[in-house]
């Protein structure tokens, strides 16, 4: 399912918006949607809050 949601978020290492590489949905604590993942030029850990 999420393979075809074109996923992205802001990289930090990077400084720019990147897709999601290998995202996975999860659930904050206070029931929020959330999608993480890597960046797929740096490797860098991402999480987007909110839904895809």
């Amino acid at each position: 399912m999420l393979n075809d949601i074109m996923a992205t978020a802001y990289c930090v290492k990077c400084r720019e918006k990147r897709e999601i590489k290998d995202p996975q949905e999860t659930t904050l604590k206070n029931g929020r949607p959330a999608l993480k993942g890597t960046c797929p030029e740096c490797g860098t850990n991402v999480f987007r809050i909110g839904k895809p």
